[in-house]
């Protein structure tokens, strides 16, 4: 082992055992700490390889690979429509007009199997798997992060306000949180959904919007969680020294939320952040598996495994229609679930490593 490596070991170990360093060491940067703790674990690196490597597959894969043009919306049918003839006739001075059409094939090889075009082969509407399977993932992980962030900002705001000036608000905000917690998510969620197949019909909304209207709702039933977690560390963070200085120094009450408390809690929010991500997904997933979510022409990882429920000759004979999905499921739930712990541990103080 050579010098610089035993010096290394000895700053380790000084930063690790609270020893009393030489003025003349360099001592890492608390981002370097982080850094160090996080990729020392084997587990955050794969954790941290397989959500970059969904991210390149979902986003950057159909530039690479896409078969016949495809793109995040599905044609609708498996056969276009054309006009095969005209007949106008009169009748009692109206005049009517009868076009008939025929059906045209699409160019699509339905349930073909593995080949150097296919590489997936293709479903049951002759959708290449493969390119679907990009586009669904990212349905999955807009939803997911959409909803992962906007349930983070409402619950930083709603839980700082809780945390922070207490008595009355504290108690409204808190019995609203127990009662949203209370509420059975998935039920009203269905019941949404089936409300949206009305809305579409009547077109009252476009179906891309149903998206929206589904990460708003995974919104409103998951900030309390967020919002207890930041109430609890800013009780316990408002009474240090720093809180009484601001306050000394007649800083405003935005200001000492949201650049004192608020940066002190980002340690847990990240972690909390991290592992809701994998949640969301499961919960996507879920409901596009019960045909409550993603509907067509769109797509995403759950809808392509509802299939096997309507159709049990794809579950026994065509298993590469749906197990790819499912496989990208348990990717970025496993990924998502690895990179929060090892974040956990980087962001410990009292971690020992």
């Amino acid at each position: 082992m050579d010098e610089l490596e035993l010096k290394q070991n000895d700053i380790n170990e000084a930063i690790d055992t609270d020893i009393p360093l030489d003025k003349n060491v360099r001592l890492m940067s608390p981002t370097q700490m982080l850094l160090r703790r996080f990729f020392r674990s084997k587990l955050s690196i794969i954790g941290l390889v397989m959500v970059v490597g969904l991210f390149l597959f979902c986003f950057l894969g159909p530039v690479v690979y896409n078969q016949w043009g495809e793109t995040e919306r599905d044609p609708v049918g498996g056969v276009e429509c054309e006009e095969a003839q005209v007949t106008t006739y009169e009748v009692d001075g109206v005049t009517y007009t009868v076009r008939g059409i025929r059906e045209k094939p699409m160019p699509y090889n339905v349930k073909a199997g593995i080949s150097a075009d296919h590489l997936l082969g293709t479903d049951e509407m002759g959708h290449d798997v493969l390119t679907r399977l990009m586009y669904g993932g990212r349905v999955s992980l807009l939803v997911s992060f959409m909803t992962v962030i906007l349930m983070t900002i409402l619950g930083v705001i709603i839980g700082g306000i809780a945390g922070y000036f207490g008595g009355i608000a504290d108690n409204i905000i808190m019995r609203l949180c127990d009662i949203l917690m209370c509420l059975p998510g998935v039920p009203i969620l269905m019941i949404l959904s089936a409300a949206m197949d009305g809305w579409v019909e009547q077109q009252w909304i476009e179906e891309g919007m149903r998206i929206y209207i589904l990460m708003f709702f995974l919104t409103l039933i998951s900030w309390p969680g967020i919002a207890r977690l930041v109430r609890g560390q800013i009780l316990s963070l408002r009474e240090q020294e720093y809180m009484v200085a601001a306050e000394a120094m007649g800083y405003s009450t935005a200001r000492k939320i949201f650049k004192h408390l608020v940066p002190n809690v980002m340690p847990q929010l990240i972690v909390q952040m991290s592992l809701s991500l994998g949640s969301m997904i499961l919960y996507e997933a879920t409901l596009s598996y019960l045909n409550m979510g993603i509907k067509a022409p769109y797509t995403a990882w759950g809808s392509m495994i509802n299939i096997i429920t309507t159709n049990q000759g794809v579950l026994k004979y065509y298993p590469l229609i749906w197990v790819p999905a499912g496989v990208c499921i348990v990717i970025a739930v496993l990924g998502f679930n690895f990179v929060g712990d090892g974040l956990r541990d980087a962001l410990d103080p009292k971690a020992r490593r």
